[in-house]
C-alpha cells in the first residue's frame, strides 16, 4: 500500500467542526487503502495566544530576554498548540472506527539541533513509526516540533509543521505530501488582487521556492527546500473543496522542471509589503566596506535582501540600497549608524513605504526579454523602479507601495498569466 502524508494547517482544524471535517477527509484516503499520516497545526490563532504568554512571562523577570525565541521553555510552551490538536483530531478519528494515535515529535523521533524556536531537522529514525502505519493505524503527529539529542523538546519556527510534514514524507517514503490550507492551489498571483488570476495545476520546486520567498504565502520556504533536496511530491489543496470537485479540488502539483510538459517563461507575479529600503550617502569607495556593513548586519541576524551600489559626485565615494525586512528596520539603521565613525559614510536613511514585485518562470533560462516585458510594462503605467535583483529564474524590482496592486495586474497581463 502506497504511504500518504497529508498536512492541515491552523484555519484548517479552527474549531471541532472543522476537525471533523478533516477526519472526514483523512478517512477517505484510509478507506482508499493507504497508509496515512497526518501533520497537524495548532488551532487557527493558539499560537500567538501562546507566544503572548511567553512574552509576558518573560516581562515579569528583566533578566529573560524572551525576544529571540531562543528559550527551551518557551518551546514547551509554544509546541503545545500542535498537541491539542492532534489529540483531537485522534479521538475523532477513533470515534469514527479507526484506528489512530497521537504522535508528538519526540515520539517520531523528529530530531533536530537545539536552535531553541528556530530548530532546524537533522533527522528522522522513523523505523518504528513506519511500523505502525504497516499496522493500519493513522498517525497524526503534531507539527513544528522536534527533540534535541539531549532530549528537549524544540520548535521549528513559524511554518514549520509543513516542513514536519515533507520532512516526514520523506522520511517513510511517502508517495506523495499533501499539504492542505486555505486555498485551492498555487496561483499565478493573489485572487484578491488580480481576479483573473488562475490556479496552477503543476509548479516545480525552483519557483515554488522563488514564489515563497518573494511574498506568497502559500509554502513556507524551509518546506519548499526539503521537498527539492528529497524529491518528494507535494500536493497544496483546500481543505474546503471536495477533490476532485469542480471548483479546483485537485490543488497545484510542486514536482521537478522535468514533470511539467508546458513549460512557461513565466509563472507568476509575486509581491510583498513587508520591505524597507535603506540608503547609505557617501561611502568609501574601497574594498572592505561592504563585508564591514554587511558583516555586522549578519552577526545580528539581519537578513539582507536587494543591494544595488552606485558611484557617489564627488570622487573617491559610492551611495549604497538595501533592504530589509521592515521589523529589522530600525535594527538594522540602528547597527549601521553605529558603525558609521569606523567606515566613514555621511549619511543613513529608511523607506518604509515601499514594495517588492517580482516575476518567477523558468522558461526566463531560455528566452530573451523577459525583463524588457517587464520594465516596459511597468513604465507604461509610470511606475518608477528604485532597485532592480535578479536571479536565474526570477526578477524582481523595488517600487513605491502606492503602486503595487497597479504593478502585479499590469505584469500579469503583460506575460498573458490570465490566458488560459
Amino acid at each position: 500500500m502506497s504511504r500518504l502524508v497529508m498536512k492541515f494547517g491552523g484555519t484548517s482544524v479552527a474549531d471541532l467542526e472543522r476537525i471533523r471535517k478533516v477526519a472526514a477527509l483523512v478517512a477517505a484516503e484510509a478507506r482508499a487503502g493507504r497508509q496515512v499520516a497526518v501533520v497537524v497545526s495548532a488551532m487557527a490563532g493558539k499560537t500567538n495566544e501562546l507566544v503572548a504568554w511567553t512574552d509576558g512571562a518573560g516581562a515579569a523577570d528583566p533578566t529573560l530576554n524572551m525576544s529571540d525565541k531562543s528559550d527551551d521553555e518557551y518551546d514547551a510552551v509554544v509546541a503545545s498548540g500542535e498537541q491539542v490538536t492532534a489529540g483531537l483530531l485522534a479521538m475523532t478519528l477513533r470515534n469514527m472506527g479507526f484506528a489512530a494515535r497521537s504522535w508528538m515529535g519526540w515520539q517520531v523521533p523528529i530530531i533536530t539541533d537545539d536552535a531553541h524556536g528556530r530548530a532546524r531537522i537533522e533527522e528522522i529514525p522513523a523505523a518504528g513509526f513506519g511500523e505502525t502505519l504497516d499496522g493500519g493505524e493513522i498517525a497524526v503527529v503534531a507539527g513544528f516540533q522536534g527533540v534535541t539529542r539531549s532530549g528537549r523538546l524544540s520548535t521549528l519556527g513559524r511554518g514549520g509543521s509543513d516542513t514536519t510534514a515533507v520532512a516526514l514524507a520523506a522520511a517513510i517514503g511517502a508517495a506523495r505530501c499533501d499539504i492542505y490550507t486555505d486555498v485551492d492551489g498555487v496561483y499565478t498571483t493573489d485572487p484578491r488582487i488580480e481576479a483573473k488570476a488562475r490556479r496552477l495545476a503543476r509548479i516545480s520546486y525552483e519557483e515554488m521556492l522563488e514564489m515563497a520567498s518573494l511574498g506568497a504565502r502559500v509554502l513556507h520556504t524551509r518546506s519548499v527546500e526539503m521537498a527539492m533536496a528529497h524529491g518528494v511530491l507535494v500536493r497544496v489543496l483546500s481543505s474546503f473543496i471536495e477533490p476532485g470537485g469542480a471548483e479546483g479540488g485537485e490543488g497545484t502539483i510542486v514536482c521537478d522542471e522535468e514533470d511539467i510538459v508546458e513549460k512557461r517563461i513565466v509563472s507568476g507575479v509575486a509581491f510583498s509589503r513587508d520591505e524597507a529600503k535603506i540608503s547609505l550617502f557617501g561611502l568609501p569607495d574601497h574594498p572592505g566596506v561592504s563585508s564591514e556593513i554587511f558583516g555586522r548586519l549578519a552577526d545580528a541576524n539581519v537578513n539582507v535582501d536587494m543591494i544595488v551600489q552606485s558611484h557617489a559626485r564627488h570622487e573617491g565615494a559610492a551611495n549604497m540600497e538595501f533592504t530589509v525586512g521592515k521589523r529589522d528596520s530600525a535594527r538594522a539603521v540602528e547597527i549601521v549608524r553605529a558603525a558609521q565613525g569606523a567606515i566613514g559614510f555621511d549619511d543613513v536613511a529608511v523607506n518604509e513605504d515601499v514594495a517588492k514585485v517580482s516575476v518567477i518562470g523558468v522558461g526566463m533560462r531560455s528566452h530573451a526579454g523577459v525583463a524588457k516585458t517587464m520594465f516596459g510594462a511597468l513604465a507604461s503605467k509610470g511606475v518608477n523602479i528604485q532597485v532592480i535583483s535578479t536571479s536565474e529564474i526570477k526578477i524582481s524590482v523595488l517600487i513605491d507601495a502606492a503602486y503595487t496592486e497597479l504593478a502585479v495586474r499590469a505584469l500579469h497581463a503583460a506575460y498573458g498569466l490570465d490566458q488560459v
